[in-house]
């Protein structure tokens, strides 16, 4: 089959390129907004990328047209599709029809945590010998791809996202996974610009819900009121809850402040089974995944305390706490928040890590909810924890962020270039501070850039 993927550098549709190539089809693609590590994926895949979107892309005769949730009525591509009258589907309809069937489907939902609790998960499956299949929205390091087929009998995990799936298909992209567990990790409001409150969210998740068979699992996290109504709509499948609630099968109990170690207890139909957790990873949010994670492998069959020793061996996926550099004793931290909620877990987990140096962050608040204001009263609240705040305001946002960072002082800076940015950064860090790079996006190659002016600060003394 021959496959062209409009928008083919998101991190759902690269992915669902690699998947398709690993089954054998000839794929190419187009994108506008070209960048690592996913252009570097396809290209070591062999994927032909097209860059920018041009009618004549659709030259060749494609069986069918895959377009991501990103295009829009008005694009070169789409307009010439419709006008031609070419086959088309959505991303996720071609994964449910074309990879998913026959397999054990684990989808990974929620706000936030999506990418990590799926890499988690994958991990922990990869390691008791299970050969898992996988779609994830970012490359797990323990593997080098966001994506791949596996074993044709073993468990597939795909991270479930609420956004819609196309322009034609305004349902969230995770009702077409028909998994036998969902994993629902929180839920807040976001996607503003396709949600108008968080009750529209609510019912989307509950049709997540109504197709997980009676046979399957919901693994709920505790405390989330959001997800408790979601559930109050209606259930027709086992309920097991994970967190830190006295109540729940699965709790958690941090040994350490910034949850690098923490304590596994599971009260299951078979007795009580406990283990403990060391690993690299920092923040009460992150133990909460790696929870979902356990709980997840363990309804495949797992071992625990083999689950618990695999977590030390577990390295986030890119963009999510990852380590870009480090100059004179100065880290540079790319992570992937951009909601007010999972920018201050972030800089929670990091400042209780950080014992020595300050913790600088360095925000791009370019998601769509971001650009649209929905949530800008709870950004300076969510920056707490940082010794100081450098603030991007991208083209497209629509509204001022001067008084934003006015209210927060002398701490904190407003920039609209990223050169005056870099410098203004690099001239406030000093050795054993950690840098903490926060955007959805690109951000213009900030993090390298902050890298070579360290470096070219140092070699100059």
């Amino acid at each position: 089959m021959r496959l062209h993927i409009i928008g083919i550098c998101g991190t759902f549709m690269g992915s669902l390129a690699l998947l398709a190539r690993e089954l054998g089809h000839e794929v190419s693609g187009s994108d506008a907004n070209v960048y690592p590590p996913m252009s570097t994926q396809l290209a070591e895949a062999g994927i032909t990328l097209m860059e920018g979107y041009r009618e004549e892309n659709l030259s060749e005769a494609f069986d069918v047209v895959i377009v991501g949730n990103a295009l829009s009525r008005g694009n070169p591509e789409v307009e010439a599709l419709l006008n031609r009258g070419q086959r088309y589907t959505s991303g996720a309809q071609w994964l449910a029809d074309y990879v998913l069937p026959g397999r054990h489907v684990i989808a990974v939902a929620g706000t936030h945590g999506k990418t990590t609790t799926a890499s988690l998960l994958a991990w922990l499956l990869e390691s008791a010998g299970l050969s898992p299949g996988f779609l994830i929205g970012g490359v797990p390091r323990n593997f080098g791809v966001s994506a791949r087929l596996g074993a044709p009998d073993a468990p597939f995990i795909v991270e479930a996202d609420e956004y819609d799936t196309a322009f034609f298909d305004k349902r969230s992209k995770f009702v077409h996974y028909r998994p036998n567990v969902a994993v629902m990790n929180n839920l807040e409001f976001d996607h503003a610009d396709i949600f108008p409150d968080l009750a529209a969210i609510e019912r989307q998740f509950h049709h997540l819900v109504r197709i997980v068979p009676s046979q399957g699992h919901l693994l709920l996290a505790d405390q989330q009121p959001a997800l408790e109504r979601v559930l109050s709509m209606g259930t027709w499948s086992p309920v097991i809850r994970f967190g830190t609630d006295h109540g729940s099968q699965w709790q958690l109990r941090l040994e350490r402040p910034d949850a690098s170690r923490f304590q596994v207890l599971h009260l299951g139909e078979q007795g009580e089974e406990d283990g403990v957790v060391e690993w690299s990873l920092t923040g009460e949010h992150n133990a909460r995944n790696a929870l979902a994670a356990l709980a997840a492998a363990r309804l495949c069959g797992v071992n625990l305390a083999r689950a618990c020793a695999a977590l030390a061996r577990f390295q986030t996926p890119r963009r999510r706490q990852e380590v870009r550099g480090e100059v004179n004793g100065i880290q540079v931290i790319d992570d992937f928040a951009h909601h007010p909620t999972a920018i201050a877990a972030t800089l929670q987990g990091l400042r209780a890590a950080t014992t020595k140096g300050r913790l600088l962050a360095v925000i791009e608040p370019r998601s769509n909810t971001m650009r649209l204001g929905a949530l800008r009263e709870r950004l300076s609240e969510s920056v707490a924890e940082a010794d100081a705040v450098f603030w991007f305001q991208p083209s497209g946002v629509a509204w001022s962020m001067e008084s934003l960072v006015k209210a927060q002082g002398e701490r904190a800076a407003l920039f609209d270039d990223i050169d005056a940015l870099v410098e203004a950064v690099v001239t406030q860090a000093s050795p054993l501070d950690r840098i903490v790079v926060m955007s959805n996006g690109g951000f213009d190659g900030v993090h390298e850039r902050l890298l070579d002016a360290l470096t070219k600060r140092e070699q100059a003394k």
